[in-house]
């Protein structure tokens, strides 16, 4: 399906762009969304060397292990395929709750992990395994706990609550996660997309078997290894009471960064009157990323681990990754950029207005709803523009700064996340994100409408 959709978006790119005369426009946003592509990619190397190196920390020290005991249910039956206390459950635990917490700075390199992890088990090289899709329909749908995008650009135009978009954002992601992961359970069945055996898709069917036997032996090696060394490392003396320590240190300083009046501080006006959990809620934002950097290192440190040789081991493989998925990046960048630069996406909002006029979807969202898919940049000059039109407080700028939040750029973590990997056929992969990009806005609309009242 991707081959079919990259080619699509650059035929019609450049038919339309000749029929036009908008041909230099496409070749423009050609060249420029292969630039754009290329700084990104590049772009990931530092932070995803930063969380590599981190993850590599937490597997050593047996905290995956035990994070993925946690929630084993949950996950065995999300990634049934994936055995128990694999490192792909624990990166992509880690994955989802950098996405909850809204740290895309963290979910991306975790989530990368994560997809190599599974293409470890994964026996047909170059196919989207159960569990990948999976994955992807998590990231592309992922639930939002506070979308800091939005909500600063709120702010900055005096919106009366800037943080209303919380709790719809919340209640729109929520459903999108739900629809996204049933459509990924119930695709994976069909006979269009499940997976044949492994003998009908290997070159060599006498090998097949042993392939496949082979990957199951790896699994449940992988989890016997890491149960085994969590048993065996040692902890430092007093190495729980050092962290009961630490755990008072972070709840401390979670009273003082949501409630500083609790110590004298003076509080701005505007945030004196918040209630009290959206309070907590951007405190536990702020503080997560310095202390999930700081508690690896140190749990790590407790079980005798060598935590700057690990973190450096791990964090190599953040420039591998990185090299790796520049031609997907590239390649997808530029049909997108040539697609809207040639008017493409106008012109499916021209065409979907009469629609969507009759359904009651506000036509002013549409060209957010279908340009949020292929563009991050594209989608929040569109948002920058409906505040500027509607201002902060009206009902199309709350709505479109829900859906915003609940949606993802679907074919660019679609390429990066398969990229890296070197996966080609995505399966069922595209059609889930498809379907969370089609609820989101219609929830986001619907649950606006319960919340802020009618348009």
């Amino acid at each position: 399906m991707l081959n079919f959709i990259w080619l699509a978006l650059i035929l019609i790119a450049v038919l339309l762009g000749g029929f036009t005369g908008k041909i230099r426009e496409v070749s423009d946003g050609a060249i420029n969304s292969a630039n754009a592509a290329v700084t990104l990619a590049l772009g990931l190397i530092a932070v995803m060397t930063l969380w590599l190196g981190l993850m590599r920390l937490a597997e050593k020290a047996g905290l995956i292990g035990r994070l993925g005991a946690l929630l084993k249910p949950l996950m065995v039956w999300l990634f049934p395929e994936v055995p128990p206390h694999h490192p792909a459950m624990g990166a992509i635990l880690m994955n989802m709750a950098a996405n909850i917490l809204g740290l895309n700075n963290a979910a991306t390199p975790l989530g990368l992990r994560a997809m190599s992890e599974l293409n470890r088990l994964n026996p047909r090289p170059g196919v989207a395994t159960n569990a990948m899709c999976m994955l992807l329909a998590i990231n592309t749908s992922s639930i939002t706990l506070i979308p800091v995008t939005v909500i600063a650009l709120l702010a900055a135009a005096k919106g009366k609550n800037p943080t209303s978009i919380i709790g719809t954002s919340l209640a729109a992601t929520a459903v999108a996660h739900l629809a996204a992961i049933a459509t990924c359970k119930v695709l994976e069945k069909t006979r269009w997309y499940r997976l044949p055996p492994v003998a009908a898709t290997a070159e060599n069917a006498l090998a097949a078997p042993a392939e496949n036997a082979a990957g199951a032996a790896e699994g449940q090696a992988v989890a016997e290894e890491a149960s085994a060394a969590d048993a065996a490392l040692p902890w430092v003396p007093q190495a729980r009471l050092i962290l009961a320590f630490f755990g008072v240190l972070f709840l401390a300083m979670f009273v003082v960064t949501a409630f500083p009046e609790s110590i004298g501080r003076a509080v701005p006006s505007e945030e004196a009157g918040r209630f009290f959990l959206l309070r907590m809620i951007d405190a536990l934002s702020l503080l997560a990323i310095p202390w999930l950097i700081l508690i690896f290192p140190l749990y790590a440190a407790l079980r005798r681990v060598p935590v700057y040789d690990e973190f450096v081991e791990g964090g190599k493989e953040g420039f591998q990754i990185a090299i790796r998925i520049l031609p997907y990046v590239v390649a997808m960048l530029v049909a997108i950029g040539m697609f809207r630069a040639a008017g493409g996406l106008d012109l499916l909002t021209g065409a979907l207005r009469p629609i969507t006029n009759l359904v009651g979807f506000p036509p002013e969202l549409v060209p957010l709803a279908l340009i949020r898919p292929f563009s991050g940049s594209a989608s929040l000059g569109v948002f920058s523009d409906l505040l500027r039109q509607f201002g902060p407080d009206h009902f199309i700028t709350l709505t479109a700064a829900t859906f915003y939040g609940c949606s993802e750029t679907t074919f660019y973590v679609i390429a990066v996340y398969f990229g890296s990997v070197g996966v080609r056929r995505t399966r069922h992969a595209i059609p889930a994100g498809i379907v969370a990009d089609i609820v989101g806005p219609v929830a986001s609309v619907l649950v606006c409408r319960a919340v802020f009242g009618p348009l």
